[in-house]
């Protein structure tokens, strides 16, 4: 499964989420947005968001209870 983080450093939230990831899904990509026009563009304000399978799922304060249950669905709807 495909797992990806838009985050910005110095986001409590997203360091946050960050953190959780690593203990799920060490694989998972992590996108800093500063410095990228585009990414700010899209994500700037929302970050952390997080992406299954290239879908948003989830942004601003996502808990570990939020997160494990999004990533089993993800994992079963890849059946």
């Amino acid at each position: 499964m495909d797992v990806l983080l838009y985050t910005r450093r110095g986001c409590h939230l997203c360091e946050a989420v960050e953190e959780i990831l690593s203990w799920h899904v060490p694989a998972a990509r992590i996108v800093d947005v500063g410095g990228d026009a585009a990414l700010e563009r899209d994500y700037g304000l929302r970050v952390p968001v997080l992406l299954l399978g290239g879908h948003v799922v989830a942004e601003g304060r996502i808990e570990e209870a939020e997160l494990t249950l999004l990533l089993e669905r993800g994992v079963r709807g890849r059946g």
